[in-house]
């Protein structure tokens, strides 16, 4: 089988193509046949050496879709059965979604029920995921406001879409002035131009959950109401910490909180699941890209402007 191998840090050539042996399932773990999975900035990151934890060599990409390929009677799975894997380690403690096969922990493993292409299903899970368990944080309900800032990444666009079919009133957020219609396509009821990291609204929400990061993070709590809940989840920016803050001035009787999507839940898969489902959720891909393509896959993912929307990746 094909794995894409980063043996040392470095740019995208850093990441070798090389042929391993499919791994063999055991009593704790399956082979997963890998379909497909979502590129991410952060995993660029750790491509150039930006996360510590993470020892080389390594084959990166911390979530795929795809099928089970190999399984044990130790397991509840059946061949060719259809599931995700995201996050706990993957691609990051152990070989990861970049290659054809890989050996996950059957705790890992959540099946799925989904029609669609695998292009499609593999912008769902940690995406989706991540999107869903912030707004599940923020602690909103039926009818509130809720202000996404940094609505057209794509957790972003996740986000306004699971928000809506919870019947919040949504507000998305983008730097670009052309970029405001593709956040209402995405059926946010109302779109705020963010000009050098403060909103164009006099607008208060009951609820933020915010992608840009700390650089703007005053400008955020300026405009969640008073016993409301701001959840960070992206630092967009790559300001990884906050200066000066004043907790008197702009935390008085609001919520600060970071979500953080290292521990799955297998039941909020599941719903999250059904909501995708029942509602036909779907957020734009950017592009597809093929296995053999991989290093062009993470030079186009940090491309400034690009294609709105999640960059995917097949083995097929």
């Amino acid at each position: 089988m094909r794995a894409v191998v980063v043996n040392k840090a470095g740019g995208p050539e850093a990441l070798e193509i090389e042929e391993r042996p499919i791994p063999k399932a055991n009593k704790y773990e399956s082979v997963m046949k890998i379909h497909a999975f979502s590129v991410h900035r952060y995993e660029v990151l750790t491509r150039e050496g930006g996360s510590p934890s993470v020892k080389f060599p390594r084959v990166i990409g911390v979530e795929a879709v795809g099928e089970i390929s190999e399984t044990t009677n130790d397991s509840e799975f059946e061949i060719g059965e259809k599931v995700v894997t995201l996050m706990g380690g993957f691609g990051r403690e152990f070989d990861g979604s970049y290659e054809e096969y890989a050996l996950v922990p059957n705790n890992q493993l959540y099946p799925v029920h989904y029609n669609g292409a695998w292009e499609t299903l593999a912008t769902f899970p940690e995406t989706f995921y991540t999107a869903f368990g912030a707004l599940k944080a923020t602690h909103l309900h039926e009818g509130q406001h809720l202000l996404v800032r940094g609505g057209t990444t794509a957790v972003g666009m996740a986000a306004i879409e699971l928000a809506k079919t919870m019947g919040l009133v949504v507000t998305g957020t983008s730097r670009h002035e052309s970029n405001l219609g593709m956040i209402t396509t995405v059926t946010a009821d109302n779109a705020v131009l963010d000009t050098n990291g403060v909103l164009e609204t006099d607008e208060m929400y009951d609820g933020v959950i915010d992608m840009i990061g700390n650089p703007v993070l005053e400008n955020t709590l300026s405009h969640l109401k008073v016993g409301g809940t701001c959840t960070v989840l992206g630092m967009v920016t790559g300001e990884w910490k906050i200066n000066d803050f004043d907790p008197f001035e702009f935390m008085s009787n609001k919520y600060l909180t970071y979500y953080d999507s290292t521990n799955v839940d297998p039941q909020l898969v599941d719903e999250m699941f059904d909501i995708i489902n029942t509602n036909d959720l779907q957020i734009p891909i950017a592009k597809i890209f093929k296995l053999s393509d991989i290093q062009e896959a993470h030079k186009y993912v940090m491309e400034s402007p690009r294609n709105i929307g999640q960059v995917i990746v097949t083995t097929d």
